[in-house]
């Protein structure tokens, strides 16, 4: 079996989370990890999963203006670079099956979710998904990850494996 990984991580977390997820993937796959800037176009993805991984911002996905946002209040500055958003609407047929993941802060009570949003936009293209999105907590809006956060993603990665599917 042969996953790819595709994340979007603007302080880091999403990013760890992805190679948790890795970890637990690599238990029974090849697994390939890559920032959406580097990852293949949606079309060309060449894998039997993809696992998508997204930071909630404003309750969805990112866009432009809130990666902005968020970059100038951690007071960093960071070249314009594509989300998940652009990723998956720069066209091309994704057929392969999908999980999908989302980094939001643990001390809110909102009901946003970058992950749902994901999943709305696969399913409204047929593409399989093959796991309910899954969320994992992190401290403020640059984090850390909560504690126990990235053990329980490797477990979520390994439990990829045996999903029908996938």
């Amino acid at each position: 079996m042969k996953a790819l990984v595709v994340y979007e991580s603007h302080f880091g977390n999403t990013g760890r989370v992805a190679r948790a997820v890795a970890a637990g993937l690599r238990t029974g796959a090849e697994v390939e990890v890559l920032d959406v800037a580097d990852a293949p176009p949606v079309g060309a993805v060449d894998a039997d999963l993809l696992v998508i991984g997204a930071p909630t911002h404003v309750l969805g996905l990112s866009r432009p203006d809130s990666r902005r946002e968020a970059m100038e209040r951690a007071g960093l500055e960071e070249e314009s670079r594509p989300g998940i958003r652009e990723w998956l609407e720069e066209g091309g047929e994704l057929t392969v099956p999908v999980a999908v993941y989302d980094t939001r802060t643990h001390e809110s009570k909102l009901p946003g979710s970058a992950a749902r949003a994901v999943v709305r936009r696969l399913r409204q293209l047929k593409v399989p998904v093959v796991a309910p999105p899954e969320h994992f907590a992190v401290h403020g809006s640059e984090g850390p990850l909560a504690p126990g956060e990235e053990e329980r993603a490797t477990e979520w990665g390994r439990g990829l494996l045996v999903l029908p599917g996938a």
